[in-house]
């Protein structure tokens, strides 16, 4: 026996335990290398004019035997000498697929896909077999030898028999291993099935450019004996044969132009286990320093899991057509996880046992040019399909919201004209450029109402108060809304026609333009601004004062009032945000935190614990209303439970405004009734 060069022995067992962390990937690493032999000589065939290979009979042939527990991968490529066998099975990480690249580095091109090339993956099947048995017979060779060892201490190499070029690597499974413990025990013997060797061969290597090949067991019907009577029930029988399993040409290194989008459909539903068509297909190739082809699916539905903890995001990264992960979460930004699709490259840095990469500029260029093309495809979805957009919005839009939150901000700029808010004022969803592009001369902030129910915000007085004065309100009515604005602080919208300060510049603006001179624009920086915070800025001079002067002129009411509440409120003031309207007092917060943000943070794990911040509370009241006069009156005449009673009720009969249950309901009905 020939030992293993190197400190094989640690080596092996490092490799087999330690670097593959999926036993079921042994069938990938070895029809790989299978590939590799054939497109070796399918390569030199191509050089050498003495050379006759008929591409057709190129293939890779997997079988097995259940009783006498053997997998064998077999090809018909260049096959291996008694000194190849040495140097290349001998030594562990010594790859001749990738020596054979080195050496033909200047005359290579499409016609050849080595995928090899850290001479390891061979070994790989000692996870799930106890003995390997490599028979193989070099091209031009009347020669055959046999490589077998139990990738324990050595190997031997003999004499053997094949009778044609290429290689047989036979595979004896290792012995099934109970449980114990509660740990569960290894089923090695359920690799001895056509339906899972098909099924490893269908996910790992689906794509490898030459035909894999099985015996497959099939039925039919036997023919009607011509003596059979009228009751002859039809008769099956099961018989063998050869089938290609694999599909060999992906889609994706298809040109657009030759692929029908009915292909593209059921390629994603079969992939990806959807019985929806995918609402875009996006399929692009990339050239240059790194070349990858990249096919892209937008789901016209979201999967149920989506938002549980469970669901895990990725594109399946294949390299040389080979499936090395089946999600690469790196390829995507958390905020298009529901993305699908695949990326194929061979230039991408890949780690040794193929199933990791290693973290480099590589993969974060093709991370980047991924998502700017899902950016550009959703903007095109947005601005020639509204109506699919909408759909797509209701689906996923929480998420582009959360990326904004998640990122403090920092990825606003490509994902906030993306957004869909509905517009109070429109009565339909809008863009904020949307927003932008109609608000009236001279507003300055764009105006948002959070809440969960559309109807119930528009009714709000902190709405229709902001509705009166001609501004528009979004009306939000997702948990993540408020938080996503908090984070922007503001909407950058770029290239907006100019504003000019003065009459006289507008008009030499204008001649300018009637000169033949490009319009001006510039860009506007809109604070994002709840109407339900106190600092909203909308009253007149004029109303500003009035509310002014009736807060100071009943100051002993107000202190009166804000003495009954207690801290249930910072202050009660005259709003100057009610007008003429018959609502009798609202709530405003004072701070960044609102009624709303209060609301989702006590839905949250934490919300009942000690110390939970809670939003500044501000009851302003409506001075022109009726019950005001009766408050001063009550405080006229001296009547402090009256105006204690009726704070009270004007306190919690604007928290039911606001969506929010009074402290005590009992108290506030025996008031109500107290009144009645």
């Amino acid at each position: 026996m020939r030992k293993f060069k190197t400190e094989s022995k640690k080596l092996l067992d490092l490799m087999i335990n330690s670097i593959y962390t999926n036993k079921e990937i042994f069938l990938r690493e070895l029809i790989s290398n299978a590939s590799d032999a054939v497109d070796k000589l399918n390569f030199m065939s191509l050089t050498d004019d003495n050379m006759h290979v008929d591409q057709k009979d190129l293939a890779i042939r997997v079988s097995f035997d259940k009783d006498a527990r053997t997998i064998t991968v077999s090809d018909n490529g260049i096959g291996m000498t008694a000194e190849e066998l040495e140097r290349n099975l001998g030594t562990i990480a010594h790859s001749g697929s990738e020596e054979f690249k080195a050496e033909n580095a200047d005359s290579q091109g499409d016609a050849i896909d080595i995928i090899g090339q850290f001479g390891v993956g061979f070994y790989s099947a000692f996870m799930v077999a106890k003995r390997v048995r490599v028979v193989s017979r070099a091209y031009g060779s009347d020669e055959a030898n046999v490589w077998e060892s139990d990738g324990l201490e050595g190997y031997t190499i003999e004499p053997g028999e094949r009778a044609d070029h290429g290689t047989d690597v036979i595979l004896t499974l290792r012995d099934d291993e109970p449980g114990h413990d509660g740990e569960p025990g290894e089923n090695y013997s359920h690799y001895l099935s056509e339906w899972a060797l098909k099924d490893l061969i269908r996910r790992y290597s689906n794509y490898v450019r030459y035909p894999i090949q099985m015996m497959v067991t099939k039925s039919r019907q036997k023919p009607k004996p011509e003596d059979a009577g009228d009751d002859y029930k039809p008769e099956y029988e099961d018989y063998e044969e050869l089938e290609t399993i694999n599909s060999m040409t992906p889609i994706w290194k298809k040109r657009q132009s030759d692929v029908e989008q009915s292909d593209y459909n059921e390629f994603y539903k079969s992939t990806f286990h959807d019985f929806e068509d995918p609402a875009r297909t996006i399929s692009f190739h990339a050239e240059g320093a790194l070349e990858y082809d990249a096919l892209l699916f937008i789901p016209a539905r979201a999967p149920f899991d989506l938002y549980s903890k469970d669901y895990e995001k990725g594109l399946a990264l294949y390299s040389s057509n080979v499936m090395i992960m089946e999600k690469c979460a790196d390829l995507l930004p958390d905020y298009y996880n529901f993305v699908r699709g695949v990326v194929d490259s061979a230039d991408v840095s890949l780690n040794i046992s193929r199933e990791t990469l290693q973290h480099d500029r590589q993969l974060h260029a093709i991370a980047r040019r991924v998502e700017k093309r899902i950016t550009s495809e959703l903007e095109s979805m947005r601005d020639d399909d509204r109506e699919a957009y909408e759909k797509f919005f209701e689906n996923f839009g929480r998420g582009l919201k959360y990326g904004i939150y998640a990122s403090y901000g920092a990825k606003a700029s490509g994902l906030a004209d993306l957004l869909l808010f509905w517009s109070a004022k429109e009565q339909k969803m809008v863009t904020l450029r949307e927003y932008v592009e109609a608000m009236p001369e001279g507003q300055k902030a764009i105006y948002y109402a959070a809440g969960d129910d559309r109807d119930r915000l528009a009714k709000m007085p902190v709405v229709t108060g902001v509705l009166g004065r001609g501004f528009d309100v979004l009306l939000c009515t997702q948990d993540v809304d408020e938080f996503t604005f908090q984070a922007m602080r503001e909407y950058v919208a770029r290239d907006c026609p100019k504003v000019y300060e003065d009459d006289a510049a507008r008009e030499a603006a204008e001649k300018a333009v009637a000169d033949g001179a490009e319009p001006e624009t510039e860009d506007r920086h809109l604070e994002l601004k709840n109407v339900a915070t106190g600092d909203l800025d909308l009253a007149s001079e004029d109303e500003k004062k009035e509310a002014e002067e009736t807060t100071k002129e009943h100051g002993d009411l107000f202190d009166a009032m804000k003495e009954a509440l207690g801290d249930h409120v910072e202050k009660v003031a005259v709003s100057a945000r009610l007008g003429e309207g018959d609502t009798p007092a609202c709530i405003t917060t004072e701070g960044p935190l609102s009624l709303e943000m209060e609301k989702v943070l006590k839905r949250g794990p934490e919300g009942e614990v000690e110390g939970m911040p809670k939003a500044v509370r501000v009851l302003e009241l409506n001075g022109k209303s009726p019950v005001f006069a009766k408050l001063v009156a009550a405080q006229e005449a001296g009547d402090a439970d009256k105006v204690k009673l009726y704070a009270g009720l004007l306190y919690d009969q604007a928290l039911l405004v606001e969506g929010l249950l009074p402290e005590d309901p009992v108290a506030f009905a025996k008031n109500v009734c107290e009144l009645m």
